[in-house]
């Protein structure tokens, strides 16, 4: 056969000769990898299971607010890491600081009721019902964020970093993006990179570049809760030992992750959020207001963004390289499919089993955390292009 008649059949079966290719480069990375795996006690291989499936719940909400973004906009948003630094920095801020100034904290909350005014236009702040419902909610805020006391410090945390995140989510729409619509997407995507500059900027300016130890758990053994946590049994020839604060960033991560759930499915700003990622046109043709909900997409992303980063940092510390951790989660974000909500946890999940593996089969440890995770989108993309659970999309011209 002559090579054109090659290229001819391949053309043909393009998805089946894709499907056969992926099939056999996962039955020889299987094979290389199974003596590896013979060879560790069932001990070690049980505990890296277990802290892969606990890493792979903050990348799953990493991965869904980068998917919001794509979904709403479709945008890849490239400046999520340090939205997720940012964030849990204002986290920390409140939660370290135990006499916050009033006067700021109620500029912060009235700023931010300011722009959630102007998201459709400046025509909000001509309604003396919406100016008094913000003003009303910026006085509440700001009576949340002035608690004092280390009794109060995780509510006004709470309370200083969502409005904090939030109003970064809706700036960064409303000056970066919202200018660029009708523009090439590759100048959006530019522009979330120079987002990911300027808040990196901003960052070091006020918190500095030295490591910070957000101390989010400590209270866990005052609670009577172990830490760490040991499993120990004969089957397994061994101690599994499992850190508490990553037990805990993983249930905090999946209930933020159903809560979003919940509301993008059984709320009217979900349907609407729903209907505008579907088609933007003809959402606006129905009276949707497309530029609200895309605003409120940002606003949700950067605080979801926010928490992934403060669990993070209460499991680890904040530092500068965080904001890497987005890249990392960037293969659940395609494993999982670009438009999918459900993909974007089976892809943390299935990411964070493989770098705990490639870690504990691989000497080197940047294989397993840099390598392995794109070795196995790659064979996973191959037989499926759109994802695991990506919507195949056909253009008719």
């Amino acid at each position: 056969m002559t090579l054109t008649g090659l290229l001819d059949f391949y053309d043909s079966n393009r998805r089946l000769m894709n499907t056969a290719l992926g099939v056999l480069a996962f039955v020889l990375v299987m094979a290389w990898l199974g003596p590896l795996v013979a060879e560790k006690p069932i001990s070690r291989l049980l505990q890296s299971t277990i802290t892969g499936v606990l890493v792979g719940g903050v990348y799953a909400l990493i991965a869904l607010g980068i998917v919001i973004i794509n979904k709403a906009s479709g945008v890849f948003n490239f400046a999520h890491g340090m939205m997720m630094l940012f964030g849990a920095m204002v986290f920390y801020t409140f939660f370290s600081v135990a006499n916050i100034n009033p006067i700021a904290a109620f500029a912060l909350a009235a700023f931010t009721a300011f722009v959630v005014l102007i998201m459709n236009g400046w025509s909000g702040l001509r309604n003396p019902r919406s100016l008094a419902i913000a003003l009303a909610a910026s006085i509440a805020l700001t009576l949340l964020m002035i608690l004092p006391g280390k009794e109060f410090q995780l509510i006004r945390a709470v309370t200083g970093g969502m409005v904090g995140s939030v109003l970064m989510g809706l700036i960064v729409e409303r000056v970066a993006i919202r200018p660029l619509i009708g523009q090439p997407l590759f100048a959006a995507v530019l522009m979330t990179l120079a987002i990911d500059q300027i808040l990196l900027g901003i960052t070091q300016m006020i918190w500095g570049s030295v490591e910070i130890p957000l101390q989010l758990f400590t209270g866990l053994k005052d609670l009577g809760i172990p830490s760490p946590m040991r499993i120990e049994a004969d089957w397994i020839g061994g101690r599994v030992i499992v850190r508490t604060e990553l037990v805990v960033a993983f249930i905090m991560a999946l209930l933020a992750f159903g809560a979003f759930v919940a509301f993008f499915r059984y709320t009217n700003v979900g349907l609407a959020m729903r209907a505008t990622a579907e088609n933007q046109q003809l959402a606006q043709s129905v009276g949707l207001r497309v530029r609200l909900i895309l605003a409120v997409a940002w606003g949700i992303a950067s605080l979801l963004a926010a928490t992934a980063g403060v669990l993070q940092g209460g499991a680890t510390s904040l530092s500068l390289n965080m904001r890497f951790l987005a890249l990392q989660a960037f293969p659940a974000v395609l494993l999982g499919g670009l438009e999918s909500i459900g993909g974007a946890l089976v892809g943390g999940i299935i990411i964070g089993l493989v770098q705990e593996w490639g870690n504990l089969l691989l000497p080197n440890a940047q294989i397993g955390t840099e390598l392995a995770p794109y070795v196995v989108l790659m064979i996973v993309l191959v037989i499926r292009p759109d994802g695991l659970f990506g919507e195949k999309r056909i253009e008719r011209i």
